[in-house]
């Protein structure tokens, strides 16, 4: 980006389009609407658009009664492909994409405003609050460990997330917005347009008091393929397919440490139940274990109490063993692409 893009997006003025895509989400619109609507009313944003994937219950109309513009996609796309349709269409200068099943902080808007009073910004993005409704252990234990990551993270961010995240409008178009030929169902087109903006030279922020609740109850099955189908897999690929690996969220050089202190882990357990090592080795690296994730077993246990954070920390080994197989299936597959070109 050059000196004189960077001058008019100091002179153009911010207004805020915000677009939500959604597929029978009557239930999650409900509590994500009115917040959205209560801005648009106060000012704070021009617009928002539903985008409606061709829902087949009464989302639109839904979506309608409580204020939004609703605007079709033109078939079952998926929210990419959605959202894609909505920013062509948005009269705002910012994108503010947000999920259906995120219900965004009063002060959301005000927060992210200022995150784009760098002319060189041209996207930010927040995170999960520490407050997920759904009770269940697997949707506490998954917001909460995107609040952690999140909340901790570099400022100036290595990616864009959707969930919550907004981009100028002239940089999206510019760049295509999502890749639906790459990404042609849910998966990270978001971080992968969060690259191809940084490489264009613009600047991405990550603001961590741009907070919102997660709406979405995770259940094992669903949560195991999200993570590692739709998401570990498919990143590994996209960063060994840009010749490295990114030092930043759940994927920096501490994270991987850790993974790997979760492997030795298990075969050290394994090893001791054959009589092969003394059963001291296991307990050592266990140690090790929880002294390398004792920030996140303190957020656990001042959310939710001791016995959640206990339970928090082992399957959070479970996620690292799932994380650094995907990675290395990954891997695998690109040593043998190279081999056969």
């Amino acid at each position: 980006m050059n000196s004189q893009e960077h001058a008019t997006h100091s002179k153009t003025p911010l207004s805020i389009s915000v677009i939500m895509p959604v597929y029978n989400g009557i239930e999650f619109i409900r509590q994500s609407l009115p917040p959205l609507v209560t801005m648009r009313d106060r000012g704070e944003v021009l617009e928002v658009i539903v985008v409606d994937d061709t829902s087949s219950d009464d989302t639109p109309e839904v979506a309608r009664e409580l204020g939004a513009t609703v605007m079709p996609s033109g078939g079952r796309l998926g929210p990419g492909a959605a959202r894609n349709v909505a920013a062509r269409e948005a009269k705002g200068t910012i994108l503010w994409f947000i999920d259906a099943d995120v219900v965004v902080h009063e002060n959301a808007a005000r927060v992210m405003r200022e995150g784009f009073d760098d002319p060189s910004v041209v996207g930010v993005f927040g995170s999960y609050d520490d407050k997920p409704p759904a009770q269940n252990f697997l949707s506490q234990y998954k917001n909460l460990v995107h609040h952690y990551y999140h909340q901790r993270a570099k400022k100036q961010a290595s990616t864009f997330w959707s969930g919550c995240g907004a981009i100028r409008k002239e940089s999206f178009l510019e760049q295509g917005g999502f890749d639906i030929e790459m990404f042609n169902r849910p998966s990270i087109e978001d971080i992968e347009l969060g690259y191809r903006l940084i490489e264009a030279g613009g600047k991405l922020l990550l603001l961590t008091d741009l907070q919102c609740t997660h709406l979405k109850e995770w259940r094992f099955v669903n949560l195991i393929h999200t993570e590692v189908f739709c998401r570990a897999i498919p990143w590994a690929r996209l960063m060994l397919r840009r010749g490295g690996l990114d030092n930043d969220l759940n994927v920096g050089v501490n994270e991987r440490v850790k993974a790997l202190l979760a492997g030795v882990l298990v075969l050290t357990a394994l090893l001791s139940l054959g009589g092969v090592i003394s059963p001291v080795y296991p307990l050592l690296v266990a140690l090790a274990v929880v002294y390398a994730n004792w920030e996140l077993f303190k957020l656990f246990h001042q959310r939710k109490g001791f016995w959640f954070a206990l339970r928090g920390l082992v399957f959070h080994q479970t996620y690292y063993l799932y994380s650094a197989s995907a990675f290395a299936w990954a891997l695998l597959e690109n040593k043998l692409e190279k081999n056969v070109a």
